[in-house]
């Protein structure tokens, strides 16, 4: 079995990882991180995850297993994936420090990198885009939950050149700010209650407008967060100018062929919904035409905290050591 270890084993996505790497028919969870709750067992202090592990302070000489998932936040995460690289450990990185692949745009969204040698060199992981790539590489950076919904809803019109604009209205549960509390996610500021944030910038605008630039839509795009009153979940409504008129028949089989094969990918017709897909690795599409504008509406539901984040680390793992890609997660 392959030992992996789990650093920031007690943020929402680092648990869930935890989580289903301790089910894993061929991942072996070897180690959990943590620092201020170092000492006690995950199930502690998630119970859910039902991982019995003491979690440990992060030691490179201990940890540095066959493979880890990184879930540190962004800038604190590319030192630890540096150290473990140096040691010969394969990493899915959860924060945000190798999607990217301009420099200088990187430090102008999240500030200086720490592990300069290492930018440029992540393979960013969304397999129903990039599955050849992921296969076999030994630094994987997954991709942000928000440019998963986004760019799995968009990337058949993509990659077919009809995108002339998009507006990306995006809406998610209070996970997806983490942990620790802020005032965007304290209960009475998020109960009974939907809000938009960061409305000058969100740092998930440049990846999404990358990953379109390397499907063929290389344009800007209009991103607009909002937080909602959920535990979990995501949508994402785009609002889509096509560049050339495109009748049902077409849409339907621009879809069917990026994504008729794919395990994690479900079509469907009308609303979709976040429920539909909590705590699965699934992410549910739909479509609908506005006749009067000419728009093209696409809906991507997903688990911000699983496709989003955790699930898609195991998926990705899958891949890099040559496993049934939906092993541990069906």
């Amino acid at each position: 079995m392959v030992e992996v270890s789990v650093l920031g084993g007690v943020g929402y996505a680092g648990a869930i990882a935890a989580q289903l790497l301790y089910r894993h028919p061929f991942f072996k969870l070897a180690h959990v991180t943590a620092r201020a709750e170092a000492g006690q067992r995950l199930d502690d202090v998630h119970p859910r995850t039902r991982v019995p592990l003491e979690l440990e302070i992060f030691d490179v000489s201990k940890h540095a297993v066959d493979a880890a998932v990184v879930a540190y936040p962004h800038g604190a995460a590319a030192p630890v994936v540096a150290e473990l690289r140096a040691a010969g450990t394969r990493v899915v990185d959860l924060s945000a420090d190798f999607r990217l692949r301009d420099r200088a745009i990187y430090d102008d969204w999240y500030g200086e990198h720490k592990a300069p040698e290492l930018f440029g060199q992540g393979v960013y992981g969304l397999p129903e885009l990039t599955r050849a790539q992921v296969a076999g590489a030994d630094l994987v950076a997954n991709p942000g939950c928000y440019p998963t919904a986004a760019l799995l809803g968009l990337a058949p019109l993509a990659k077919a050149g009809v995108i002339g604009d998009v507006v990306i209205d995006a809406k998610s549960g209070v996970s997806g700010a983490g942990r620790a509390p802020t005032h965007a996610t304290h209960f009475i500021s998020a109960n009974e209650n939907v809000s938009p944030y960061k409305i000058n910038g969100h740092r998930h605008t440049p990846e999404i407008e990358q990953e379109l630039g390397v499907l063929g839509a290389t344009l800007p795009i209009t991103f607009m967060p909002h937080l909602l009153p959920l535990d979990q979940g995501e949508l994402v409504t785009a609002y889509v100018t096509p560049s050339a008129e495109l009748s049902e028949d077409e849409l339907v089989n621009l879809y069917d062929d990026s994504y008729a094969r794919e395990p994690f990918v479900e079509l469907r017709t009308g609303p979709v919904g976040v429920i539909d897909v909590r705590d699965t690795n699934f992410c549910r599409i739909s479509w609908v035409q506005d006749p009067r504008t000419g728009r093209i509406i696409v809906f991507s539901a997903i688990d911000n905290l699983w496709k989003g984040a955790a699930s898609q680390a195991v998926q990705n793992l899958n891949l890099m050591f040559d496993r049934p890609e939906t092993e541990g997660l069906l």
